[in-house]
């Protein structure tokens, strides 16, 4: 479990900036891991859908057992 950070990305600047997180609570990987944590950062961050777009989240960092 960990903090995911989500950006708000200008494909045109070619930046990111930081808007917030969310919360990965899964306890390990089951393939659709980043997929899910996507579409519950759109939902949180988006004001409609051209703006979803422009919504990422960061790659979580491999953890070890």
């Amino acid at each position: 479990m960990g903090n995911v950070t989500v950006y708000r990305v200008d494909y045109v600047k070619k930046t990111k900036v930081p808007i917030g997180w969310v919360v990965e609570r899964r306890g390990k990987e089951r393939g659709n891991n980043l997929i899910g944590l996507l579409r519950l950062a759109r939902r949180m961050f988006a004001a409609g859908p051209q703006e979803a777009l422009q919504i990422a989240v960061e790659q979580p960092r491999a953890r070890f057992a």
